[in-house]
């Protein structure tokens, strides 16, 4: 059975949702990263980068990268077209899904989250979180562009493999109570309503933000 390595209300619940989309059958092993689980030997075997999301495939094999996860269960699972079939359609489903979890979270979001990282001391960690800040609102508002010449609310014309990654950073940007710009919000009040959207959010304890 497939295995994911996930936390609740992190860049894992974007694939706890692709798995609901496809209706897999999964179990999930909790990672609490607040305790360090990512660091024991035990999750470093499985995960040398101590990174999540992780999933564990039938064979044992590990996928430890959000966008490779994203492309492996859209490939191995073609029904659901979560890849477009056209060549420009797949290179704007990249460019939002690669924007999403490399810009916008990778360099904005670890900045506000784990100041940390970037200084040691409490005055350097505060200019931390406000470049974390800036960074977050540009990456939005570049995604905001690129929804706004989408045909539908989502970034291309059906949904697809970008859209969780783009919905766990408008997520986190409502939950830090940043405004989301017209066109993400239009795309995260789409994403809501979706049926494996409001399991995953209810599942994972975040609720109060189905409507």
């Amino acid at each position: 059975m497939i295995t994911l390595y996930m936390t609740p209300g992190s860049c894992t619940t974007g694939i706890n949702i692709l798995l609901e989309e496809l209706e897999l059958v999964f179990q999930v092993q909790v990672v609490d990263l607040m305790k360090g689980d990512t660091r024991t030997p035990e999750y470093l075997a499985i995960n040398p980068k101590g990174t999540i999301p992780t999933l564990v495939l039938d064979d044992g094999t590990a996928l430890t990268d959000y966008l490779t996860i994203c492309w492996w269960l859209g490939k191995t699972y073609p029904r659901k077209q979560l890849i477009p079939e056209d060549l420009m359609a797949q290179i704007r489903v990249l460019d939002a899904l690669s924007y999403s979890v490399n810009t916008l979270h990778g360099h904005g979001y670890t900045r506000i989250f784990t100041p940390d990282r970037y200084a040691a001391d409490t005055s350097g960690q505060e200019r931390v979180k406000a470049e974390g800040m800036v960074l977050v609102k540009k990456g939005l508002h570049y995604l905001n562009n690129l929804l706004a010449g989408s045909p539908s609310a989502y970034v291309t014309e059906k949904f697809s493999i970008a859209d969780t990654a783009l919905f766990y950073n408008e997520f986190w940007a409502v939950h830090q109570q940043i405004d989301l710009p017209e066109h993400c919000q239009r795309h995260f009040d789409a994403m809501v309503k979706r049926r494996a959207v409001e399991q995953v959010l209810v599942e994972e304890g975040y609720g109060k933000y189905v409507r």
